[in-house]
């Protein structure tokens, strides 16, 4: 993990793989996951599907958990990469309100939060992938569509911008470690 404002680790966002920008910036290293990996585990997931969707034209694309061209990939995709780093993912229920999330727990490596947005004056809806994470005692915001990481300024502020994202259809994920 890098230590100092100047050299924390950030990702800027490109085509739609800001799962992948997110990851990375969560793990503070360049390819700490690649688009290589990211598809493959989106495959095993279709493999792994006992309902396996029929194959269509728009399959080589259009795949069940991401967009073979531009990245886009869902939250089983993001699960099942951290769980293959050894990291827990819990949903955050939305109806606690941040307040109820431990921002100084030993365990927790980050936040990932998935958020609605619009583009394009409005016309194009997606939902965008944003790391969160505390480094050298800062909470910083890695969103990759952002020029440079934003700090915190403490804990009350990260958990207004959580609570801002929860009542703005925003999903709030944590991320920890294994049990050491």
């Amino acid at each position: 993990m890098a230590s100092g404002r100047n050299q924390i680790y950030h990702e800027r966002q490109r085509l739609q793989f800001c799962l992948l920008h997110s990851l990375n910036n969560l793990f503070q290293q360049k390819d700490a996951f690649t688009r290589e990996n990211l598809n493959s585990v989106a495959e095993k997931l279709v493999l792994d599907d006992p309902k396996k969707e029929t194959w269509t034209p728009f399959s080589l694309v259009f795949k069940p958990h991401h967009n073979s061209v531009t990245g886009n990939y869902d939250i089983n995709v993001l699960v099942a990469a951290l769980e293959g780093r050894g990291k827990t993912v819990i949903w955050h229920d939305r109806r606690n309100g941040a307040s109820t999330i431990d921002l100084n727990d030993g365990l927790l490596m980050g936040i990932v939060i998935n958020v609605p947005v619009r583009r394009y004056g409005g016309l194009w809806k997606s939902r965008h992938w944003i790391a969160l994470r505390k480094i050298d005692g800062v909470w910083y915001n890695l969103d990759s569509d952002l020029h440079s990481p934003q700090g915190f300024k403490d804990c009350g502020e990260v958990r207004a911008f959580l609570d801002y994202t929860i009542t703005h259809d925003g999903q709030v994920l944590l991320v920890k470690n294994d049990r050491q």
